[in-house]
């Protein structure tokens, strides 16, 4: 007997909640809300996304090895499950804790650098930073996480995710990063 489409749902939320609970909340918190600045906030994004970052985890086209053994025992379908409760949940932006660092990357943000090449982060993450299906979203991000993150793409050291940020990340300087990083923690 088939279910309706509202009790997949259910039990797909069901499941989530279950393995959130028995793994996640660890070190996402139990709504992907992140007690801790090493561990990015899963709260709003995109459940294709994270559906993606899973899968790219357990295939190890995502270098983590923590991540890797947590996403190994997943299938397709609680990966699925698994973003879609993430995405329900809200996100909780912090205030900036340097403004006017925050007003530089809120520059760099909408309109890019001109001078060095460095494109506007709002051209393909959106004016909100809210992402898209393929893109993460980054508004409310831990401003040390998404700076962690810029490192990686500008060392290439991240290489699972669209090619574009290593040209963009390679033209930004450590301040740049951590403008943008800040001022995106508080949005």
């Amino acid at each position: 007997m088939a279910l309706a489409g509202g009790a997949w749902a259910q039990a797909d939320e069901a499941r989530a909640q279950k393995i959130v609970s028995g793994v996640c909340f660890l070190c996402h918190g139990a709504q992907g809300e992140s007690g801790s600045e090493v561990f990015p906030r899963l709260a709003g994004q995109h459940w294709q996304y994270i559906a993606k970052q899973l899968e790219n985890f357990k295939t190890g086209q995502r270098k983590s090895t923590a991540m890797a053994d947590m996403a190994a025992k997943l299938t397709p379908d609680e990966m699925v499950a698994l973003g879609k409760y993430f995405e329900k949940q809200t996100v909780a932006p912090e205030p900036p804790k340097d403004a006017a660092l925050a007003a530089m990357g809120q520059y760099i943000y909408r309109n890019g650098n001109k001078y060095s090449g460095v494109a506007a982060c709002a051209s393909c993450h959106g004016e909100a930073a809210l992402g898209t299906v393929s893109l993460p979203r980054l508004a409310g991000q831990f401003a040390s996480y998404t700076e962690g993150q810029l490192k990686q793409f500008n060392q290439r050291e991240r290489t699972n995710d669209n090619a574009v940020m290593h040209s963009i990340a390679s033209k930004m300087t450590p301040q740049e990063m951590a403008a943008v990083a800040e001022y995106l923690s508080g949005k």
